[in-house]
């Protein structure tokens, strides 16, 4: 009996240790997945297909990004966040997922404090305020004296309800005693090409997204919705200088891992992530090149600048009257 209690105990320790060992598998020991929840063609998309490949040659192993849209971000995001927190499952995203769908979701499957956590701000950029380029408006002011003599008339596209273009739309609206005429679409890519086509007049869009289209005539940006004019298109003036500072919207484009992620792999994460977004070329091709700016800030300092949009996203979600679903 006392042999097989030391067999059995020494079977047990062996056990205990080569499930250590495998616990304690240097990251990256196998490929990493990005998930993207928007459909392909969107701001992020461009952003994760232009990263992947330098995580892929830093960290010796495949990238793959996987598109896995659906719900406003909600099924990717939920996807990343039953992920295993050993960063081979990474979440690449922008401010809706955290900030906006607290608001507009009564339930989410996960939550955005907890279930995912910060890695780093890869860039952030103000949107442009757009439109066709035969919309008899050429600045903002110009846009509120139209909607003013045509009230419900004027056509704006957005990527669903709560999106940053309904709410800017929305609050610009109840501030100034205007209405528009609010058309979702399935996604960013798609009310863009809406408005290039004519079947609505109006759109908020990234640089990204937007940027090569104004600067071939295809689109006319209006103003940029930030407290400065945007790198590489500084005659496109600001809400600011138009008269209305409070319509403001910006884009960030970020890296979360799954909740329960050690710091330590937090931290390795982020540093590795910075070093590729703030090699001059990078910046030049896929960050400034695209009207964004640099970030690749701290952990900590994301999870700050997500707090302070949610406060302020809470108050345009109030100014367009919209009610969780």
């Amino acid at each position: 009996m006392d042999l097989r209690r030391r067999i059995s105990t020494l079977f047990t320790a062996l056990l205990l240790v080569f499930s250590g060992t495998l616990c304690a598998q240097p990251f990256p020991s196998k490929p990493i997945r990005f998930i993207v929840p928007y459909p392909p063609g969107g701001t992020i998309d461009v952003m994760a297909r232009a990263i992947a490949p330098e995580m892929s040659v830093l960290w010796n192993q495949p990238v793959v990004v996987e598109n896995i849209g659906g719900a406003g971000s909600v099924i990717g995001t939920e996807r990343a966040a039953a992920a295993p927190p050993d960063g081979h499952t990474l979440l690449l995203t922008v401010n809706p997922t955290v900030v906006g769908n607290r608001f507009l979701f009564k339930k989410l499957p996960y939550d955005p404090d907890k279930s995912i956590v910060p890695v780093t701000m890869l860039a952030q950029g103000g949107q442009f305020i757009f439109a066709h380029p035969a919309f008899p408006a050429n600045t903002l002011r110009e846009l509120v004296e139209l909607a003013r003599r045509e009230p419900g008339k004027i056509p704006y596209a957005s990527f669903g309800n709560g999106s940053q273009p309904q709410l800017l739309f929305e609050t610009i609206g109840k501030r100034e005693n205007v209405r528009l005429l609010h058309v979702p679409y399935k996604g960013i890519a798609q009310a863009t090409t809406a408005v290039v086509a004519g079947e609505v007049q109006l759109c908020v869009a990234s640089a990204a997204q937007a940027g090569a289209l104004i600067k071939a005539g295809k689109l006319k940006a209006l103003a940029v919705a930030s407290e400065r004019r945007a790198t590489g298109f500084t005659d496109i003036p600001t809400v600011a200088e138009a008269g209305y500072p409070y319509a403001l919207a910006s884009v960030w484009l970020g890296v979360f891992a799954p909740g329960g992620m050690t710091p330590a792999l937090i931290d390795r994460l982020q540093r590795d992530f910075a070093s590729v977004a703030r090699r001059p070329d990078f910046v030049e091709r896929h960050i400034t090149g695209r009207g964004f700016e640099l970030v690749a800030n701290t952990p900590a300092a994301f999870a700050a600048a997500i707090r302070a949009e949610t406060e302020l996203a809470g108050e345009m979600v109030r100014a367009a009257n919209i009610q969780a679903e």
